[in-house]
């Protein structure tokens, strides 16, 4: 039978299609792994990891914010630089932030920028638990599990992966898919093979930067207790727990391959003793904020107080309250309802019901009425998304409007929430001056231990009200039940 030209013509893309595939993969499939020396497929080049490091460090910054001490970020970059020299990519120009979080994690972009947010940090007593910290992400970036991580789920895809040749311009949006890939595994682990192997990695950087590679041990039995206490606090409120991603929280620190792994490092030891300096990582922290920044507002069981903007409001009694950048959250046990806030500028002289239907463009609001509490005016009504009531409230406090919705998890539960809902946006009032202590930033504090101090004191004074005696021994490494020692070095919140 004669071919047709369109069938020829469709053969003949067919092969340079494959002659691409393995082009590409004769190309970016066998690169050298820089710790082990193997060589993995891999398919993104060191150019390519670099740029994506330096494309979306502005863009973490942005999410989270960096911390504004900057003796404090001298010290943790002088820390870091210490370990990245003896690591196996000492050729990069490493790049270690503090980021202004009260979530405790730590994560590494590919090619060389490793964060850590002051969260964490609050919880660590030296600098070589530190150095663990900051030695186990500069171990995902030497042995490229992101770019490992990014190479394997793209192989499932050879339609992208020859189309990223033969069409450059796929290039670009490819890049952003890389992002998304890595996103979890950034946040929540890489998984148990490659977190061990930062586990070991760290640890040798540790030894060979003079440092007690044990101290990896002591991190993990840090954030284990952490994650414990999280995990019982969450139980209590009907929520699920995100504790820091890795082997740091997700087995224990006397795990049998976990302690080989740490053991080998004592081989690049200098010396018997390794480094621990942790009057050196007290001094460098006392006085740093502590949980919620004044910037963002400050949470105190139940109510939230914002300095900046001037405002105080009461959230209901045992809902998980959320302080996100742009709004925020509060969440019933169970999951069973919750309440979001924000606020937009006003531009125009609306009223608030005006401002919901022509801002908002919410029309058609049901049992709606005027709200006038502490002085303020405000308009509430229900409207419905996917055949649920929501309750939206707007309250004016001066040139802004706070928005606030409430829905139910189910149709059925919405009268029995929406008291709650209505009772947190009448509850908006200006701060007053009783409450501006309040809303100030907690801070780190570290004392010398005098003989009438102990946790149950310091609980009773402590301006932390979740929990503060359990709090204040997971701070200083006695959780669950240790106790202060007279004379050492200890932090408090003040």
């Amino acid at each position: 039978m004669p071919v047709s030209v369109s069938t020829h013509r469709k053969h003949l893309q067919s092969l340079c299609l494959l002659a691409g595939a393995l082009l590409f993969l004769s190309l970016v499939g066998c690169a050298q792994n820089p710790v082990t020396g193997s060589h993995d497929f891999v398919m993104m080049s060191e150019d390519s990891e670099l740029k994506m490091g330096r494309t979306n460090h502005p863009k973490i910054i942005k999410q989270y914010g960096r911390y504004q001490d900057e003796a404090l970020q001298a010290y943790v970059q002088s820390v870091g630089e210490r370990l990245a020299i003896v690591s196996h990519r000492d050729n990069l120009i490493y790049r270690f932030t503090v980021l202004d979080s009260p979530v405790i994690n730590a994560f590494a972009l590919p090619g060389g920028y490793i964060y850590i947010t002051r969260g964490l940090m609050a919880y660590l007593n030296s600098e070589a638990e530190l150095a663990a910290v900051l030695g186990h992400e500069i171990g995902h970036v030497t042995a490229r599990h992101g770019v490992r991580q990014q190479s394997a789920a793209q192989a499932t895809n050879l339609g992208y992966a020859v189309g990223s040749i033969l069409f450059p311009e796929l290039r670009v949006a490819g890049a952003q898919d890389i992002l998304n890939i890595l996103g979890g595994a950034l946040l929540s682990g890489y998984g148990r093979e490659h977190e061990l192997e930062s586990d070991g990695l760290g640890a040798e950087y540790l030894a060979r930067a003079g440092y007690d590679p044990m101290a990896m041990i002591d991190v993990i039995r840090v954030l284990k207790n952490q994650e414990i206490f999280a995990a019982e606090q969450a139980k209590k409120q009907g929520r699920e727990v995100k504790g820091y991603h890795g082997l740091f929280a997700s087995h224990p620190d006397n795990d049998t391959r976990l302690q080989e792994v740490v053991s080998l490092a004592e081989q690049y030891a200098s010396s018997s003793k390794g480094l621990i300096k942790r009057a050196e990582y007290l001094t460098h922290i006392d006085g740093m904020t502590f949980g919620d920044s004044e910037e963002q507002g400050i949470r105190s069981g139940q109510n939230f107080y914002h300095l900046g903007l001037q405002f105080a409001l009461i959230f209901p009694k045992n809902w998980q309250v959320q302080n996100n950048p742009s709004s925020l959250k509060a969440i019933a046990a169970e999951g069973k309802a919750i309440i979001e806030m924000g606020a937009a500028d006003r531009n125009r002289k609306l009223t608030p019901r005006e401002f919901i239907q022509q801002r908002l463009e919410i029309g058609g609001l049901k049992d709606g009425r005027p709200l006038n509490s502490h002085g303020l005016k405000g308009y509430t009504g229900l409207f419905e998304v996917k055949d649920r009531p929501v309750r939206i409230s707007v309250i004016y406090l001066r040139d802004k409007a706070y928005i606030f919705f409430g829905s139910a998890k189910e149709k059925a539960l919405f009268e029995q929430f929406d008291k709650d809902f209505l009772d947190t946006a009448i509850s908006l009032h200006t701060l007053q001056d009783s409450e501006i202590s309040l809303a100030k930033a907690k801070q780190v504090e570290v004392v010398t231990i005098g003989k009438s101090d102990n946790y149950a004191a310091w609980a009773d004074k402590s301006r932390i009200t979740n929990s503060p005696l359990l709090q204040l021994r997971l701070l200083n490494g006695h959780y669950p039940n240790g106790e202060l020692t007279r004379g050492q070095k200890a932090k408090r919140i003040q």
